[in-house]
This record gives structure tokens, C-alpha cells and sequence, in this order.
């Protein structure tokens, strides 16, 4: 069934800054491709300007956006938010230094909207097959490449030869359920929220 066409958006694997493990996957002319930045080069200057040369309608990235509200004096939990216990994920603090590079990514682009997802949650609760999703290993289970691949329903240019690049299309799958209103929401408006 041809899904009918929808505005490009991207999702990202957000990864160390200069480690080459940043992906962004997105959607063009109604087929996906996966973007990759290089190892040594600014993985935040290689999204900025790939936001600049397609001009995505939204982002969808897999890193935190916000940091707990006690920060703010509300409540007193000041290692996790409530999208971060109700997803079972990391600590925005434990992260530090790359939630603050997604915090600044996302200010410096005010006109675009960015939104936290996360693929572990996707993999665990929305598809259930985290059986097969195993990133402890270096080569990508081709049962879960094909199982998330049958989820896109577009056309794939690119081979998925990483976890990284795995977990950018399920960034993205994240932002298509959004759209479509299929997703779900994690936390709370006025401390962060992910999106799956």
C-alpha cells in the first residue's frame, strides 16, 4: 500500500560530537536515505547545515531536550524526569555533555521544531522485539533491520549497516507515527516530553 506523500522530517541517532556516529535518516521525494557524518568532523555543524540544505518540517532526535525540573524548583528528583523513569532511560545528567549540545542544537534552530524520541523505547514497547534488537553486537541483526524496514513502507535507498543508522529510521518511524497521530507521549509539557 503507497503511503500518500508527507512533508520531510527528519530523526537522528545523535552521537559524541566527533566520533562520525551521527545519522540522519529522512525522507525525499517519497523514498528514505540515511545522511552520515564523517569521523573528526562537527556532527552538530553536519546537522545544521543539512537543516539549512533540506529544510525538514520537524526533527526527531534521540537525545535529551530538557533537564529535570527540579533545576527549576519543581520537585526534587534532579538525576531523572518523568519521561525519563516512564521510558526507563538515562539520566539527561549522567549524559551531560550531549544533552547540552542537543539543548543548544535545538536554540539554534527556533523556527524548527525538535522533539525527543527514543528508539529503545520504540523497540521495547511499541514493536516488542527487543529479543532480536541486540546493539551489544557489532554486526546488525538482519531480522530487526527487516522487521523495522517493514514498519517504513517507502522505498529504502540505503543499506543499514550500524546501529546507529537502525536507530535514525526508527527516529524517524517515531516522527511519521507523530504526524499521523499514532504516537505515543511520555512526561510532562512543562519538563520535556518524548515521543514515540
Amino acid at each position: 500500500m503507497k503511503m500518500p506523500h508527507m512533508k520531510m522530517h527528519f530523526g537522528i541517532d545523535y552521537g559524541s560530537k566527533l566520533a562520525g556516529t551521527t545519522v540522519i535518516c529522512c525522507n525525499q521525494d517519497d523514498k528514505l536515505y540515511l545522511y552520515s557524518s564523517k569521523k573528526k568532523e562537527d556532527s552538530d555543524a553536519f546537522i545544521s547545515q543539512k537543516i539549512q540544505e533540506l529544510n525538514p518540517s520537524a526533527v526527531y532526535l534521540d537525545a535529551p531536550l530538557s533537564i529535570p525540573a527540579a533545576y527549576f524548583g519543581k520537585g526534587d528528583n534532579f538525576h531523572y524526569r518523568k519521561c525519563d523513569v516512564e521510558c526507563k532511560a538515562m539520566s539527561p545528567m549522567f549524559l551531560g555533555g550531549l544533552t547540552a549540545r542537543a539543548m543548544k542544537l535545538s536554540n539554534n534552530h527556533p523556527r524548527l521544531k525538535f522533539h525527543e524520541t527514543y528508539p529503545g523505547y520504540f523497540i521495547r514497547e511499541v514493536i516488542e522485539a527487543k529479543e532480536i534488537y541486540k546493539k551489544k553486537e557489532k554486526e546488525v541483526n538482519q531480522e530487526i533491520i527487516d522487521l523495522i524496514l517493514s514498519k517504513v513502507e517507502l522505498p529504502f535507498i540505503d543499506s543499514i549497516d550500524n546501529y546507529h543508522q537502525l536507530d535514525a529510521v526508527i527516529c524517524w518511524l517515531s516522527g511519521r507515527r507523530h504526524v499521523e497521530k499514532k504516537h505515543i507521549v511520555l512526561g510532562d509539557d512543562g519538563e520535556g516530553v518524548i515521543v514515540v
